[in-house]
């Protein structure tokens, strides 16, 4: 298996409004499994994800698969095989599963992969005349992440997918990209850190619109000092019992996501 990151970003940098948001953003996504994007409310995460998709005028360098796409328009770069499932999931309520999944084919080689999005998550063939806003949190991230599996992609974009959910839901989201993964690789902005120890092999943490930290995600939370002084959590904020892998955090990480996309610093 290729050792080149599936996606490579260096001196990103996005200037809104003629304020300065990021200040040279550098990252890798492995080729398999789980990167997770961490960083405190206004660190850049958000704006980093917008920055590579194109959502955002940006300059530096944004490498997929090889080739430099900073200067592709967000629809070229979907096309060649990048997933986004946003923060508040875009899902359309008034829509059926099956409805919803449609509306995210692509034309391409093959056609849609409902095989591929069926067998991993099968609960999206039983519920597919049933409307999307009677879902629950975490079948609705179902759904959501069953779109970016539709089109053969080769990169999962995931922004914040448990903001917002209680724990049990936290938990049934966390089977759900652990699933995706085994597929596709996924970028995780993540502030659950338990959802990032279960499901993360590698981690990069922006602060102020800059990298800060990049290597494994287990040698981040296994040094106490290095997540306080990086995320501003306490030594037990990322204690997970093996009972309860999803356990909630004891310093509220999950709060400090809330503001996270609606500023300008996200």
């Amino acid at each position: 298996m290729s050792t080149e990151p599936l996606l490579a970003v260096r001196g990103l940098a996005v200037v809104i409004g003629g304020r300065h948001i990021l200040h040279g953003v550098d990252l890798d996504v492995a080729p398999s499994g789980v990167t997770a994007l961490l960083g405190r409310n206004g660190a850049g995460k958000t704006t980093t994800v917008r920055g590579v998709l194109g959502l955002v005028p940006r300059t530096g360098s944004v490498r997929f698969l090889g080739e430099e796409t900073v200067r592709l328009a967000t629809h070229a770069l979907v096309r060649r095989g990048v997933g986004y499932a946003p923060e508040d999931r875009g899902i359309f309520a008034a829509l059926t599963v099956a409805e919803n999944l449609r509306l995210a084919e692509r034309p391409g080689a093959g056609g849609p992969a409902y095989g591929l999005v069926h067998e991993l998550f099968p609960e999206l063939k039983a519920r597919a005349k049933q409307l999307a806003g009677t879902l629950s949190g975490g079948q609705q991230q179902m759904v959501a992440i069953g779109r970016t599996l539709l089109n053969g992609n080769r990169l999962i974009i995931a922004d914040e997918p448990t903001k917002g959910l209680a724990p049990k839901v936290v938990t049934e989201v966390a089977r759900v990209l652990e699933r995706a993964a085994q597929a596709v690789p996924v970028l995780l902005v993540e502030q659950n850190l338990a959802m990032v120890r279960r499901l993360a092999e590698h981690c990069v943490v922006l602060a102020d619109g800059r990298t800060a930290h990049r290597g494994p995600a287990a040698d981040l939370l296994a040094d106490p000092e290095a997540t306080r002084r990086l995320l501003g959590v306490g030594r037990r904020a990322d204690a997970v019992s093996e009972e309860n892998p999803m356990a909630p955090q004891d310093t509220g990480t999950a709060a400090t996501s809330a503001a996270d996309s609606g500023k300008a610093g996200a």
